[in-house]
C-alpha cells in the first residue's frame, strides 16, 4: 500500500508514504481533485523528528478505519514544515487564531481554494480531556460541509479577514524597547534553576545573546549573571547530552533535567554561538568546552560526506521517547565495571530508582564541578548506547539551518583558533554554492541530489549572515562581496517598498491568501530580525549609505512591531544595540599579503574588520602591521598590536 508521497524526498513525507490514508503532497492535482469531487481538504503539517506527529500518525493515520473516513470524504495533504515554511507560517497563524496556540502536528481543514475553516493540533483517537476524538471530528466536519457549508465559509472569511487586518503595534517609546525587554526577562528569571518562566524551558540562545550584549554595553553584572546562570544550568542538565554531546530541543521541566529528546541543528548552532560569546566575555573555559563539545557532536553525527549538515535526530527509538539516551544503573556498572561505574554514577546522578520514568538521564545538576575527567568512560558509554538501539536521522539539508551552523563554526574558530571548525564552515558554504544555489537564486532544501523549487526570506537572510561571518573569520573579501550581492537580491525579492519590512515569500510568488511578514523571534530569530542585523553589519563594514537608510527603515518597522512584547524580538534588539553602539572598527594596514595569516588570530570575537594595503590614509607605523581602531565613537592612535 502506498500513496502519492512515495515519490517525494522529504523524510517526513516518506514516513507517511505507506499509510492507508491516501496522502498527496502540496500540489495542484490535490486541489483540483478536491474541487472536482466537491470535498474539503485535510492539511496535516509536521516534521520528521516531532514526537506528537509520530503519536498521531500511529493512532490515526495508520488506522484503517480513520483512513477510510479520510479517503472517502476528504482530500488529504501532507506538508513538511521545514521544506515549506510559507505554508507552515500562514496556517500556524490560522491555528493560533482558532485555538489561541499552535504546534505540531498541525491539523487544518480548508476549501480547495486554500481558505481554512477549522484548525487544531494533535487530536486523540477518542475524545478525552475536552479534546474531540479525531474520527468524531472528521464526521462532524463532513456533516457541516454537506449540510451547513455557508457557516463554514463564514468562519473561513472571518479568519482570513482577521489575519489580513492584523494590527501592528505603534510604539511611541522606541528608545525604551531595550530596557523594557530587560525588565521582562528580569521579572521572569528563575534564580534557582536558571532560565525564564516555568516549564517547559527553551534554550532561546538569541535571548541570552541579547542579555549578554546588553550587560556588556551597560556594565551590568546582574544581567550577565542571569545569562550565565542559564548557560551553566543547561550545560549541567539533561538537556545537554553528556555522553554524545549536543543539546536537545527543550526541557520539559524547570530544572533543565528532562529534555524533549529530539536534537535540532538550529538549536545547536545558536547555542554554539551563545557559548562562544559567553567565553569571549568571561574567559570561563566551561563555555568554550561546551561550544567545542557541541561542535564535535555536529561534526561527528550531523555532517554529510559532501559537507552539508543534516537537520535533526529523533526523540524516539523503537517508539519510546528518550530510550536511546537513558540508562539503568546496572547498565553503567556493566559497561564501566564496578569501580568506575559507581564513580561515574555518583557524579552523573545515576541511581537504582532513576530520575526519569525509572531510567536515568546523566546530568550534573547536583554537582558543582563541571570538569569530570571521564573521557574514556564517555567513549565506552557512547559506543554501548549506539549498539542498543538507533535514532532516526532527518538527513534533509536545509539552507537556513546550514547557514546558522556556518555562522556558529566560524565564530567558534575565532575564539578557539582550531582550524577544523573553519574548514567545516567553508566546506558547508561550498556545499550550498554547489547544491542550493544557482547564481543569486537560492533553494530551501536538498536531499538525495534534489533541491526544492524555491527559497524564502529566511534562506537569504541567514545565508547573508553566514557569508559575513566567514568574511570575519577569513578576512577574504569574496565572502563580503557575496554577502552584499545576496543582500541586494533579498531587497529586490522580499522588501515591502511601501510599508517597510520583508515578506516571507517572494513578492510576486505567493499562492496563499496572505504573504506574512514574520517578525517574532521564536525558536530561531525571524527573517526580519536577521535582515536588520545584516543591514547593520554590512553598513558598518562597507559604509554604503544605502544600507544605512534601509537599516533605519527596518529598525523603525520592527520597533513598531516589538512594542507590545519586546522580549520576543531579541535579535532585532541586538541589531538595534550594535547600530546605536557600534562594535570596534579595526582597519589593518598590511605590509604584504603574507601578513594576513598573522593578523587573523588577533581579531576580537565581535568587531568590524577591514584589510588594506599601506597607503597615505593608512600608513605603516614602524614599518610593521598597523591597526587603526575606532570604538565608542572615538578613533585611537594607530598601533602595531591590538
Amino acid at each position: 500500500m502506498s500513496n502519492e508521497l512515495k515519490n517525494t524526498t522529504s523524510p517526513y513525507l516518506l514516513q507517511h508514504a505507506q499509510n492507508p490514508v491516501y496522502w498527496y503532497p502540496w500540489c495542484k492535482e490535490a486541489f483540483d481533485k478536491a474541487e472536482s469531487e466537491d470535498k474539503p481538504i485535510f492539511l496535516s503539517i509536521g516534521y520528521s523528528t516531532c514526537h506528537w506527529c509520530h503519536v498521531m500518525a500511529h493512532e490515526s493515520f495508520e488506522d484503517e478505519k480513520t483512513a477510510e473516513i479520510l479517503n472517502k470524504y476528504f482530500i488529504s495533504i501532507k506538508v513538511d514544515r521545514e521544506e515549506r515554511p510559507d505554508i507552515d507560517s500562514v496556517y500556524m497563524s490560522v491555528c493560533q487564531a482558532f485555538t489561541g496556540s499552535g504546534g505540531w502536528p498541525m491539523s487544518i481543514f480548508m476549501t480547495w481554494d486554500k481558505r481554512p475553516f477549522f484548525a487544531g493540533t494533535y487530536f486523540p483517537t477518542k475524545s478525552h480531556y475536552g479534546m474531540p476524538g479525531f474520527s468524531d471530528l472528521l464526521i462532524a466536519i463532513v456533516n457541516h460541509w454537506n449540510n451547513n457549508r455557508e457557516k463554514l465559509m463564514q468562519s473561513a472569511e472571518q479568519i482570513i479577514s482577521h489575519l489580513k487586518n492584523a494590527k501592528s503595534y505603534d510604539s511611541t517609546d522606541n528608545e525604551k524597547l531595550i530596557n523594557k525587554a530587560v525588565q521582562i526577562f528580569s521579572s521572569n528569571f528563575d534564580v534557582i534553576n536558571g532560565g525564564f518562566g516555568s516549564a517547559p524551558k527553551f534554550p532561546s540562545p538569541h535571548n541570552l545573546m541579547f542579555l549578554m550584549l546588553y550587560a556588556k554595553q551597560n556594565q551590568n553584572s546582574d544581567i550577565m549573571k542571569m545569562a550565565e546562570k542559564t548557560l551553566l544550568q543547561m550545560r549541567k542538565g539533561g538537556i545537554f547530552d553528556h555522553i554524545g554531546y549536543g543539546f536537545s530541543r527543550y526541557s520539559t521541566d524547570e530544572y533543565f533535567l528532562v529534555p524533549h529528546f529530539e536534537k535540532m541543528l538550529y538549536d545547536n548552532a545558536l547555542l554554539i554561538i551563545a557559548y562562544s560569546a559567553a567565553y569571549s566575555l568571561t574567559n570561563n573555559k566551561i563555555y568554550l568546552d561546551t561550544a567545542k563539545k557541541t561542535a564535535e557532536y555536529i561534526l561527528c553525527e550531523m555532517t554529510s560526506a559532501e559537507g552539508g549538515f543534516y537537520s535533526a535526530q529523533d526523540a524516539d527509538s523503537e517508539g519510546v521517547e528518550g530510550k536511546f539516551y537513558t540508562f539503568k544503573l546496572d547498565e553503567i556498572i556493566y559497561v564501566l565495571g564496578q569501580g568506575k561505574g559507581k564513580q561515574f554514577s555518583e557524579v552523573f546522578d545515576i541511581t537504582e530508582n532513576g530520575n526519569f520514568e525509572g531510567m536515568n538521564i546523566p546530568n550534573l545538576l547536583k554537582n558543582n564541578n563541571l570538569i569530570t575527567h571521564f573521557d574514556d568512560e564517555m567513549k565506552k558509554l557512547y559506543e554501548y548506547r549506539k549498539s542498543r538501539t538507533k535514532l532516526n536521522l532527518d538527513d534533509k539539508i536545509l539552507l537556513s539551518w546550514n547557514s546558522m551552523m556556518i555562522m556558529a563554526l566560524s565564530m567558534l574558530f575565532r575564539i578557539s583558533h582550531i582550524e577544523k571548525y573553519l574548514t567545516a564552515a567553508i566546506n558547508a558554504q561550498k556545499f550550498i554554492e554547489k547544491n542550493l544555489c544557482n547564481s543569486l537564486q537560492l533553494f530551501t532544501s536538498w536531499r538525495n541530489g534534489t533541491h526544492s523549487d524555491t527559497a524564502f526570506l529566511d534562506d537569504y537572510a541567514y545565508y547573508i549572515t553566514s557569508l559575513t561571518e566567514l568574511y570575519n573569520s577569513t578576512l577574504d573579501m569574496k565572502y563580503l562581496e557575496k554577502a552584499e550581492q545576496f543582500c541586494n537580491e533579498s531587497i529586490r525579492l522580499f522588501l515591502d517598498k511601501k510599508d517597510s519590512g520583508f515578506y516571507l515569500i517572494k513578492t510576486n510568488d505567493t499562492e496563499l491568501f496572505i504573504n506574512p511578514k514574520e517578525v517574532y523571534d521564536g525558536a530561531v530569530p525571524s527573517g526580519n530580525s536577521i535582515m536588520a542585523y545584516n543591514l547593520v553589519r554590512l553598513y558598518q563594514l562597507t559604509e554604503n549609505e544605502k544600507y544605512r537608510e534601509l537599516t533605519e527603515k527596518q529598525i523603525a518597522f520592527l520597533s513598531s512591531q516589538a512594542g507590545d512584547y519586546p522580549a520576543g524580538h531579541c535579535m532585532f534588539l541586538i541589531a538595534k544595540i550594535i547600530y546605536e553602539n557600534p562594535p570596534e572598527h579595526i582597519t589593518i594596514a598590511l605590509k604584504d599579503e603574507s601578513d594576513l595569516e598573522k593578523v587573523k588570530k588577533d581579531i576580537p570575537f565581535f568587531a568590524n574588520v577591514l584589510i588594506t594595503d599601506k597607503s597615505e590614509k593608512y600608513p605603516l607605523m614602524n614599518d610593521k602591521i598597523t591597526y587603526y581602531i575606532c570604538k565608542n565613537h572615538v578613533c585611537l592612535p594607530p598601533k602595531n598590536k591590538i
